[in-house]
Order: structure tokens, then sequence, then C-alpha cells
């Protein structure tokens, strides 16, 4: 049966880590053969090889250069000169902050991310290569027949969420990062379900488990959902994070990749006081996004936990270059055109120098209320007052977007001609 396109309602949308702009691809980009976080391209890791969503299979990233000191020499790349993005990219996985279509042959992505937020996108444009999968989920006949509308219009999204999941797999070869339910986040076993839910749709179309990462926020209770996720095998992705006691938290947990945001710390203390972690990285004369990076790449380093880390929000290409080493960095088109503009030599005017690397991880000294085992009394005593708005400032944005799908979906089900 044909399926008629059900998606007529335009909805303008705003990615948290960037603007995205769907559209169909040329001709020449209809097959995808290299890098991504995440369609959102966080936007996140992946199993065959990722970018955007970042994470630790071999074909999911190149391999990080680590030098044997605390950092390292100027990158020579053997070639009389290079872009300043092939420098850059010995040291960290560069993941470009798009899913614009037009962009994939300058930037191939590696990895995606499938959210609430792509799904309006898809369903604000009548020609994006993905708004079959929405039609078919909206056509999907065991969803159909649930009486209960939230649990209907919630069947749908899960679809939906897993169908463009799937078309995304096809077309990067990392993993694919899918967002859980914003709502959930203080729910530990509403996680896990929901998770689970999502999971066994991703296999009835073959997608499998090492393909995948499921976003989830890091409040207490998502750490802990993480946790229980991660000791099944089930790979997560954990964001939200603006301290390092959720970072060290997360790490704990073993969560496959914590993702920090760089520019909204930044933006945060530019504009408020009083938090202390943020406070004694000023007085250090560190930029707080910046030195909580550092903090926690050091503390996964130096105590051997398993976790990638991805820095997102980088705003400039200082930021970036403060970031060598990290494992994946999410930076916007702006930043990664200039890098790629810009050619540098061996004995050019730039020496590439890898700010972090375990080696200087290892004489990183932590205080001894940092190395406690973190509960969630602990977790919430140490949280400062950026973290605890920066965290509710992001669920509302994700909460509104899944309410915006599920309205959108109200109006639009059923499709034409079911």
């Amino acid at each position: 049966m044909k399926i008629k396109p059900a998606c007529h309602i335009s909805s303008r949308r705003e990615e948290k880590m960037g603007v995205v702009t769907l559209q169909s691809p040329p001709a020449s980009s209809a097959t995808l053969t290299s890098k991504s976080r995440l369609v959102q391209i966080p936007k996140l890791p992946a199993a065959a090889s990722s970018p955007a969503s970042l994470f630790q299979l071999r074909r999911s990233f190149p391999r990080i250069r680590a030098s044997a000191a605390g950092s390292s020499p100027p990158l020579h790349t053997g070639s009389p000169s290079t872009s300043e993005l092939d420098a850059v990219s010995g040291f960290s996985e560069i993941v470009p902050d798009t899913v614009i279509f037009d962009d994939f042959e300058k930037f191939p992505p590696t990895a995606a991310t499938v959210s609430s937020s792509l799904l309006l996108g898809i369903c604000s444009l009548p020609d994006t290569i993905f708004r079959n999968a929405v039609d078919m989920a909206l056509a999907d006949s065991g969803c159909s027949a649930l009486e209960n509308q939230e649990l209907r219009l919630s069947c749908f999204a899960n679809k939906a969420l897993v169908n463009v999941g799937g078309d995304l797999a096809k077309m990067v070869p990392g993993r694919v990062s899918t967002e859980v339910d914003a709502r959930l986040a203080y729910d530990t076993h509403a996680i896990i379900r929901k998770v689970h839910d999502l999971l066994k749709l991703y296999n009835e179309i073959n997608v499998t488990e090492d393909r995948l990462l499921f976003k989830i926020p890091a409040t207490w209770q998502g750490i802990e959902a993480a946790r229980l996720l991660e000791s099944e095998g089930i790979q997560t992705h954990l964001t939200f994070v603006y301290s390092f006691a959720q970072a060290a938290a997360a790490a704990q947990a073993g969560a496959s990749v914590i993702q920090i945001f760089v520019g909204r710390l930044r933006d945060w203390a530019r504009n408020h006081s009083g938090d202390p972690e943020i406070e004694a990285a000023l007085k250090r004369g560190e930029d707080p996004g910046l030195a909580l990076v550092t903090k926690t790449y050091n503390y996964i380093h130096k105590y051997g936990h398993k976790s990638k880390l991805m820095a997102a929000a980088v705003r400039n290409k200082q930021d970036l270059f403060s970031l060598l080493g990290v494992d994946y960095i999410i930076a916007p088109l702006k930043v990664l055109s200039s890098l790629k503009e810009s050619v540098t030599t061996p004995d050019g005017k730039y020496g590439f120098v890898q700010r972090l690397s375990p080696q200087s991880a290892a004489n990183y000294s932590f205080k001894e209320e940092e190395l406690v085992k973190w509960d969630q009394l602990s977790l919430a005593s140490a949280m400062g007052p950026a973290a605890v708005e920066l965290l509710a400032t992001g669920l509302d944005g994700y909460a509104i977007q899944a309410n915006r799908v599920e309205e959108l979906f109200a109006k639009i089900w059923p499709p034409p001609n079911v």
C-alpha cells in the first residue's frame, strides 16, 4: 500500500546544538560512506564509525594520536602543507554540528543523532528523504490500534524516531544516537523501559545494539539508568553535564559517552555569579567550560573509566585548539570551514599541541572530596546553581519538543489513506 505524505504542518526548529536544515541531497550525495552528532551529528558515537555522536569503535573514529609527554609537539603530516582541519584531526575526532545535506560532501558525517526536534524539522519540509520514515510510522497498524491516545501518540513517536534512525544507520558508518524522552528524566525505570522499547523496534528493522547509543539526560535517575543499561551491554550517551559531580558520577556509571557543553557554561558565567565551581575556574584564569572538560578528561583517564568524552557548544577555533586530545569535539560549520580553508606547514604559524592526554591526566591532582563514590545525595549537594539551572533549561527544551511532536502527530493522524 502506498502511503501518502502525512506531514503537512510546518514547524521551525532550532537544534539544541545548532540549527538543523533538512532537504533532499543532490544525486552525488545519495550514498554516503564517510563521517557525521549525529544527523544532528551528537550530534554522537558509533559502533561502525562515528563523528557527531561519537564513539569508540574503530570504524567510529580515527585513532587519536597520543604523545609521550603531557603535551605533544607540533603535528607534522609529511606533506609540505596541510589544512588546519587535517592537522587538528590527528588529535581528536572533529564532528560537524550539522545535518544539512548540502554540507555532507564537504564535511561527510560518520554518525548521527535522532531527536524530537529532528522529527519536527522533517515534517516541516516537503521533500526530505526522511519524510517516508515518519509517514510509515503514522501508518503503523500496531500503534493505530491503541485506544488510549497518549499511548498511541507515544507509540507513533517511538516508531518515527526508530524509522529515521534506521535510515540514518544506512547513511553513516558510525553510531546513531537516539534521544530518550526528557519527560522521563527523573524516573530511572521509565528511562530503561523506553530504551528497551526503542531497542526492540531497532532490532525489528535489523539495526543492532553496536550501531546505537541512547541519549539520556544526566539527572541522578538518568545516570542510574545508564549504569543499569550499560550492565546489559546497551550503550548510553549522557548529556546535559554541567558540573564535575555529574561527569564523575557518569564515568563511575560506565556511560559510553559523556557530553559537556563548553559554550553554555561560559554564557552562564558571563551573566551570573555564585557558582563555586565556576568561580574557582575564573579565579585560576580558566574558562569554566574548558576547565570542566579538562578535569573530566583527566578523571576518566587517571582512574581508568571507559567513558569517552564529547565537547559540544564549541564556539571558535581557540576553543577547539584548547581541547585537542579530547575524544570528540562537535564544531559548528563556521569553525570547520575556517579550519579547512586555513593552510599550515610543519614550520608554519601554528604549533598544534595536544592539550589533553593520558600522560597529563596521570599528573593531575584531585581533592579528596572529588574522589568519593557518588550517590544521589552527594550529587545533589555538589551541583552548583549553573548545573542546576542549565540542566533544567535543557530538560524543559527537550520536553517542549517532545510535546510538539505528539501534538503534531495528533493533528495529522490518521494519514489520508489509513
